[in-house]
């Protein structure tokens, strides 16, 4: 079976692949995950963050938005301390910065999913050459949108370089490789 070449052999990474990265994402829940991965992410590598994916997990109530933006210094200590933790308290904080960005978010639109698919006229975008790996980009004009909004709007850590793999791994851009099983599945 064909599949991006970015994922190797690892077991980890094949799964990821193979289940979540580039399926349509309408969940909030899971887009503030995937987002709060995505800054954990930042300096390392993203199978580092899989790896402590469950670690993650724990330490933020499963992603729960409105539990996360309670949180203060004593819940940044506590996680600190947490066997198998990245340990970055800058990254911890942003995360219980970006759930407070995120409420008022889901307010406005409905949805904070609402909110990033009304970006594209609610459909997954491929931008010619990505397929055929002909073009390798890292950031693009819509990610450098919406990561200037979701400053404004107080986020952090979330740059357009941030934003583009979000919108990857949310299916909001369809960046499989054309000989990739899942290129024609829609994410």
């Amino acid at each position: 079976m064909n599949r991006c070449s970015w994922t190797g052999e690892n077991p980890l990474l094949v799964e990821y692949h193979d289940k979540e990265w580039g399926v349509p994402l309408h969940d909030d829940q899971r887009q503030f995950e995937y987002l709060s991965m995505e800054v954990m992410q930042c300096g390392l590598s993203w199978l580092t963050v899989l790896k402590r994916r469950e670690v993650l997990r724990s330490a933020f109530e499963n992603f729960a938005v409105s539990k996360v933006a309670g949180y203060g210094d004593e819940h940044v200590d506590e996680i600190m301390k947490m066997e198998g933790m990245i340990h970055s308290p800058r990254k911890i904080r942003a995360i219980i910065t970006n759930a407070k960005a995120f409420l008022p978010i889901q307010e406005e639109f409905g949805s904070f999913s609402s909110y990033l698919w009304g970006f594209t006229g609610n459909k997954t975008m491929e931008y010619p050459g990505h397929a055929d790996g002909g073009i390798v980009i890292a950031r693009n004009e819509l990610s450098d949108i919406i990561s200037k909004d979701l400053k404004k709007r107080g986020f952090t850590f979330l740059g357009s370089i941030t934003i583009y793999a979000h919108l990857q791994a949310a299916g909001i851009i369809n960046d499989h490789e054309a000989t990739c099983f899942r290129y024609h599945q829609g994410g």
